[in-house]
């Protein structure tokens, strides 16, 4: 469970401002079966007279990483249990307007739109930005361990997706032709949507699934034997591979789940790979 009172940064040094959401669960058939108004704390970022990067804060909690036996994929497993500490992560996926303002230079995206996400991604592109961003603002920002970015995506729950059993593309940018569970068929983009298009989780989260897939910072491992318990970077490993998560336009809706993981060379930058950033505090 969540202690979000434990998770207040210093806001006299660093003021943080309430933002309210609407968070949609679904049944079998990916029917919204209820809507509920959500309150989060998030720190704005200003990157230039334009463009602004919002982290939200994410409280400490303890979750149950990956799937249990007979779901998800081998290296899903063995489910176990992570203490993760209070952190932020933008609300979404890096931008090419907020690539613009860090970096200067736009990368040749698949996909051109401002706030659409950046794609064609290398994880050492996403670790220049990380770095750049830090120097302009003072703060340390870096890629959400692979941990940190599953307890994020969760947000509380258990169920393959934060909207429960299934998911539709009324909800998640994926390939609609194909189904997960009970839910009917939909639309297949061909491309990412503007972040914020779709509901976001309960911590006010939005695109943690479909759209671009997200580097993390470990490492790849082939499954969670040894894994850490402490929500850090799970070191060693395969380090020529890193970790993806979330899914993407291009996958279907299996591979959007919470628990799916994506190895791929840090040298990779697919149509489909983008990122988003974090920090450990403000």
């Amino acid at each position: 469970m969540s202690d979000k009172s434990t998770a207040q940064p210093d806001s006299a040094q660093h003021p943080t401002q309430a933002f309210v959401f609407e968070v949609v669960t679904v049944n079998n058939y990916g029917e919204i079966r209820e809507q509920q108004k959500h309150t989060a704390q998030q720190f704005i970022e200003h990157l230039d007279d334009e463009t602004s990067l919002e982290m939200v804060e994410i409280p400490r909690g303890t979750f149950l990483m990956g799937s249990r036996a007979g779901q998800g994929y081998d290296d899903e497993r063995p489910q176990h249990s992570v203490r993760v500490p209070s952190f932020l992560m933008s609300k979404y996926p890096i931008t090419q307007a907020q690539w613009q303002a860090i970096m200067k230079k736009p990368l040749p995206y698949r996909c051109k739109g401002a706030r659409r996400p950046v794609d064609r991604v290398t994880w050492h592109h996403a670790i220049t930005f990380c770095e750049q961003l830090s120097q302009k603002t003072g703060r340390t920002y870096r890629l959400p361990s692979e941990a940190e970015w599953e307890y994020a995506c969760r947000a509380g729950s258990m169920t393959p997706f934060y909207f429960g059993e299934t998911v539709t593309t009324d909800l998640v940018n994926y390939v609609g032709e194909h189904t997960y569970g009970l839910a009917p068929k939909g639309i297949y983009r061909h491309e990412t949507t503007e972040v914020g298009s779709f509901p976001p989780n309960a911590f006010g989260l939005y695109d943690m699934h479909g759209n671009v897939w997200e580097w993390c910072a470990d490492g790849w491992h082939d499954d969670y034997s040894g894994a850490p318990t402490n929500g850090r970077v799970w070191q060693g490993g395969n380090t020529e591979y890193r970790v993806l998560r979330g899914g993407c336009w291009h996958d279907t809706p299996e591979l959007c789940r919470s628990a799916t993981r994506l190895r791929h060379k840090m040298t990779e930058g697919e149509d489909f790979f983008g990122f988003r950033v974090a920090l450990s505090q403000l």
